[in-house]
């Protein structure tokens, strides 16, 4: 869907992208800043290998928890609120998480500020939709790219921080950025209170309830699903398939799953502006599938003469997540729309996206090597390549699902 006019950034707007910009930086802080310091912590707190396991699967199952529940948040409070609810959950979950004097609080604390990370992450789209519907693609690479560093940031700071400071400080400052993120949303709620600004229109029970019916909204659900499994796959067990089938030492692993993420923000840049340009999306959906398949297969066949270029080519996979958020945007016409889809695709990607590193795990003790479960991971990047067929062709969920909204309303009114 081509998108309006562009109008200056500066246009009255300025806090809102200021907005968008931090709350971004704020979405991967509780996932990137417990791990390297969990030694750390474990010194004080006592966390059995049982309870690391949890803090690992935790993100994924809250964001897809809080994919389900963002929508209701958002009819409920509106996008505005629904965001600062998101902040001040993240907020209070980094404190409680500072000062957890056991386990039991310190699981409390990521829950909560995973719950908000999820609702912000769901949020995000349609809050970019509502304030820069002429610059949707612009404004999703720049914040698909500021959740880049936010994952970045702590995991670099996290370690020499808990060294000078202690862990409780290293875990506690990141409230600090989620606090200052609630500023901008305050002063927008305070400023569109006073211009009694109109409410966005929710998404109708009817949109929500039968968004399994719409072949674009399953489409782009498969999409991110198959993403974001192969994203959590690469994080959990990359190092170790390197270390294993490559011959690389655990430092140069460690370093190559870097060269991971820091190949993926070039990309995040480009691939939203590629979207909103490009007359076929689902040759660029067809990119990121040969990425991750090619690399895959380098890693079967070739793992030891051309590692660097099978982890580039792995990592260049990555670009499927920021199309994602650009098509949950321009595949849906209203803003309603865009929050009841953004909610139904993150919460079941991020379900599946747990699932992932458990089934690489399981494959691999099952067969006692890295054959099948690298097999396991080029199935499920090519099922992207469904999505990449029913994308090709513009097509709007209203549209798909409007005849089945009409009969619901006519029940009603017989009713």
């Amino acid at each position: 869907m081509p998108e309006p006019r562009p109008l200056p950034l500066w246009a009255g707007r300025v806090i809102a992208l200021l907005g968008i910009v931090l709350v971004a930086f704020t979405l991967r802080q509780a996932v990137a800043a417990v791990s390297p310091i969990l030694g750390d912590i474990r010194v004080d707190i006592p966390i059995s290998n049982i309870g690391v396991g949890l803090l690992g699967t935790l993100p994924p199952i809250l964001l897809a928890v809080s994919g389900f529940i963002a929508p209701r948040v958002a009819r409920g409070i509106g996008l505005n609120g629904g965001i600062v609810l998101a902040l001040l959950l993240i907020t209070l979950g980094h404190l409680v998480r500072a000062f957890a004097p056991d386990f039991a609080v310190l699981l409390a604390g990521s829950v909560v500020a995973l719950a908000g990370t999820g609702i912000g992450n769901v949020l995000l789209p349609p809050i970019v939709r509502r304030y820069f519907p002429d610059r949707v693609a612009l404004l999703t690479a720049v914040y698909v790219c500021a959740v880049g560093v936010s994952t970045a940031v702590p995991a670099a700071l996290a370690a020499p921080v808990a060294g000078q400071l202690g862990w409780r400080f290293s875990l506690g400052v990141w409230s600090a950025t989620s606090a200052v993120a609630l500023v901008p949303w305050l002063v927008i709620i305070a400023r569109e209170r006073r211009s009694a600004a109109v409410a966005v229109e929710p998404a109708s029970p009817a949109l929500v309830t039968r968004l399994w019916r719409s072949r674009v909204a399953v489409s782009i659900t498969v999409l991110l699903s198959s993403g974001t499994i192969c994203t959590y796959a690469a994080f959990a067990w990359l190092p170790e398939i390197l270390v294993d089938i490559a011959g690389s030492t655990p430092t140069e692993a460690g370093v190559l799953l870097a060269v991971t993420g820091l190949i993926s923000v070039p990309w995040a840049l480009i691939a939203p502006l590629l979207v909103a340009r490009l007359p076929n999306v689902g040759w660029l959906i067809a990119a990121g599938i040969a990425s991750f398949v090619l690399g895959y297969l380098g890693l079967l066949f070739a793992p030891e003469t051309l590692t660097l270029l099978w982890v580039l080519l792995i990592g260049s996979g990555s670009i499927l997540f920021p199309v994602t958020l650009v098509l949950i945007n321009v595949r849906t016409r209203t803003q309603g729309g865009t929050v009841a889809l953004s909610g139904f695709a993150q919460g079941v990607a991020y379900a599946l996206g747990a699932l992932g590193p458990l089934l690489v795990g399981l494959l691999h003790d099952v067969s006692g090597g890295w054959t099948l479960p690298l097999l396991f991971l080029i199935a499920v990047t090519l099922v992207a390549a469904i999505p990449a067929i029913t994308l090709a062709r513009p097509a709007f969920v209203e549209d798909e699902l409007a005849p089945a909204e009409s009969l619901t309303r006519e029940s009603a009114d017989r009713a």
